[in-house]
């Protein structure tokens, strides 16, 4: 008989959302304990991240961490730059970062647009430190779709929260919906 144990599902790693040509994907660092536990994107009920997409314009409601998947529908992905750590950030081991990995994925899938949801995540991906990243959109990179650096909505991470950088992506994203031609059925 297997037991599975507590400790055995929050090593787990949260299930990426891609495919092709998505409008966004989020990128964490790793999925928080409550995250790895309940298996959803977001999951502790102090994390701002559903309600600020929803406040900043990128969803037209709001939605739970276990709608996750149905963000596909939006053209909205997620993953992490370390699929098998959980907790947060600085509990999570250097050697679980797997940026090449995350660059694999980004290649093969191609999204218009990615969105660290954190200055952490975003410093691990540029390899400098987080107080050289500024929120908000960032300098173009030939090769990568563009990219954006958003404060933690995380709740440990209150004192730097401001949801503007959030509105900013939204804006982008219906500006780049707006361009894309629409087909008919």
């Amino acid at each position: 008989m297997f037991d599975l144990k507590l400790s055995d599902v929050v090593l787990h790693r949260l299930p990426d959302q891609l495919c092709p040509d998505l409008r966004l994907v989020f990128v964490g660092t790793a999925a928080s304990t409550r995250s790895a536990e309940f298996g959803h994107y977001y999951a502790h009920p102090g994390n701002r991240f559903w309600r600020a997409i929803h406040e900043a314009g990128v969803t037209p409601r709001r939605y739970l961490p276990g709608e996750f998947a149905s963000l596909l529908d939006l053209g909205i992905g997620f993953t992490d730059l370390s699929k098998t750590g959980a907790g947060m950030d600085h509990q999570i081991a250097a050697e679980t970062i797997d940026v090449p990995g995350f660059r694999a994925k980004m290649e093969t899938y191609r999204p218009r647009t990615i969105a660290f949801t954190s200055k952490k995540a975003a410093s691990l991906f540029y390899g400098r430190p987080s107080s050289g990243i500024a929120l908000g959109r960032q300098p173009r990179d030939e090769g990568l779709p563009e990219i954006f650096v958003l404060p933690s909505p995380s709740g440990a991470a209150s004192g730097h929260w401001t949801l503007e950088p959030w509105r900013e992506l939204a804006a982008w994203i219906a500006a780049l919906d707006a361009q894309r031609p629409q087909t008919s059925s």
